[in-house]
């Protein structure tokens, strides 16, 4: 049994640096593919057709079930847009959500803005962005470049939960980057801290390799942008928190400040 769980846990490390490579797909020998295939079910007997029954006539869809377009945001504040994320319904993410997560911090033009991916299950409980193990690491990296959390503001792409925690589809980054646009506009951060791969497309609409593309400056919507690690990736995989607070640190300097010093 314990041969068993290092391996899922080999397993789930090994795909999760994967997709923070950008790899959507993974090659698996023929080979493997006949070991991990379920043998086949018994044939069910063939049922009797039903006699023939003229097609019933087709209506079109109502408008309830019309897919709706693309969300629309119009409001003039954080707490309107807030409002309007709580009753949106512009992507499949909204059936399965128990609570909105718009964002919090420094609304008013802080030094940073950190983007993640999306809401966790404790986010989804609670409502707020980071709170989870993530959120904890977050948070000291933040306390690492001398703020406090709420001296910045933490967003994500999309604001409700996607299922079982997977990448949000670009089709539910679409529907929700509008409202994290607006709110950029209203926060006007000096500078964008992008964590991981998801964030990084949502807001360049670049499909990145983050181990490569991390550290290098880019921007969105005439701000300063950096790319790099998100906090769950760097639970998973220590050894690249250093190349995350290189980039930490190039934010810093970008702000013409330095790391505070460490207590000893």
């Amino acid at each position: 049994m314990a041969d068993i769980k290092q391996f899922v846990s080999n397993l789930q490390d090994f795909l999760e640096y994967k997709k923070e490579e950008g790899f959507q797909t993974l090659e698996v020998s023929p080979e493997t593919l006949a070991a991990l295939k379920p043998p086949a079910a018994p044939k069910p007997a063939p049922a009797q057709k039903p006699a023939a029954r003229p097609p019933a006539p087709r209506s079109a869809p109502s408008a309830a079930q019309a897919p709706q377009s693309i969300v629309r945001v119009i409001g003039k504040t954080l707490e309107e847009i807030a409002g309007q994320i709580r009753t949106c319904s512009a992507c499949p993410l909204h059936a399965s959500r128990k609570n909105t997560v718009p964002g919090e911090g420094n609304p008013n033009r802080p030094d940073i803005l950190f983007v993640g991916e999306g809401p966790g299950a404790d986010e989804d409980e609670q409502g707020r962005p980071f709170v989870g193990a993530a959120g904890q690491l977050l948070d000291k990296m933040i306390a690492g470049m001398g703020y406090k959390r709420e001296e910045v503001f933490i967003a994500n792409i999309v604001k409700c939960r996607p299922p079982g925690n997977r990448v949000p589809m670009p089709e539910e980054m679409n529907a929700c980057v509008p409202y994290l646009k607006a709110q950029i506009a209203l926060i006007k951060p000096q500078i964008i801290v992008a964590l991981g791969k998801t964030a990084v497309q949502g807001l360049l609409q670049e499909d990145v390799a983050i181990t490569k593309f991390r550290g290098t400056w880019c921007q969105y919507e005439g701000i300063d942008l950096m790319p790099t690690y998100h906090p769950s990736f760097l639970l998973r995989s220590p050894s690249h928190k250093g190349e995350a607070w290189t980039d930490l640190k190039a934010v810093l300097a970008k702000l013409g400040k330095e790391p505070p010093a460490k207590k000893v």
